[in-house]
């Protein structure tokens, strides 16, 4: 396949100003659309991450569950305002310990009002015959982001794009994978729901990560 963002780079944005962008975008969007295919990241500031990443996997899912009010109540305020949300969530098997963990979490936000689909990466075919697809996320067709990881996969800075016939072409195209995904709920319990715990093979940063790289901690999204 063709390079999906034919070329174009963005404006790349410091999570500080990225943060305050997407909250200013995201409030009068009508609809979300995010596709994710990275396989492995960190997230200094999740505390269910974090509890992962030290290996305990029981108070990583009992924060998850914890967290199931907050993402009722986000979900719920998301709709009054008009907007929608989708999510296309490429997986590789067998599942990294991280994707493990964060399917927990995605299986929760499915289940408390934003829908995500789950599509293999084996069913890609010829859309990854020279690299893998990138992370972006679209609002309506007025703005799209590229997430920008460092080499810790943290979330290090964005990538902002504001040709409309690009947000628009990137838009259908997460919505046609969105269209061939299964639902999350079935995919956990066919894949997910009897793993063992998952555990790191060592802790993939630094407790005071963010500290250290000056970045700010994640917004709630």
């Amino acid at each position: 396949m063709h390079d999906l963002l034919n070329g174009a780079t963005g404006r790349r944005m410091a999570l500080a100003e990225y943060y305050s962008d997407f909250e200013h975008n995201f409030a009068t969007a009508k609809e979300f659309w995010k596709l994710e295919r990275g396989q492995a990241f960190a997230e200094p500031g999740d505390a269910s991450w974090e509890a992962f990443d030290r290996g305990d996997w029981a108070e990583s899912i009992r924060l998850l569950e914890e967290r199931r009010t907050d993402l009722i109540a986000y979900h719920r305020e998301v709709a009054a305002a008009g907007t929608r949300t989708y999510r296309i969530r490429i997986v590789e098997l067998p599942l990294t310990p991280y994707l493990q963990w964060e399917l927990n979490l995605l299986n929760i936000r499915d289940q408390t009002g934003g829908p995500i689909r789950v599509l293999r990466a084996d069913d890609l075919g010829y859309l990854e015959a020279q690299d893998p697809l990138p992370e972006i996320y679209t609002m309506d067709e007025k703005v799209m982001y590229q997430a920008v990881y460092d080499e810790h996969g943290v979330l290090e800075s964005a990538r902002r794009f504001d040709e409309v016939e690009l947000i628009r072409r990137c838009r259908s195209f997460i919505v046609d994978l969105y269209k061939h995904g299964e639902p999350i709920g079935d995919f956990f319990r066919r894949e997910v729901s009897h793993l063992p715990p998952a555990r790191p093979a060592r802790r993939s940063i630094a407790d005071d990560y963010l500290q250290i790289t000056g970045r700010p901690g994640p917004i709630r999204s």
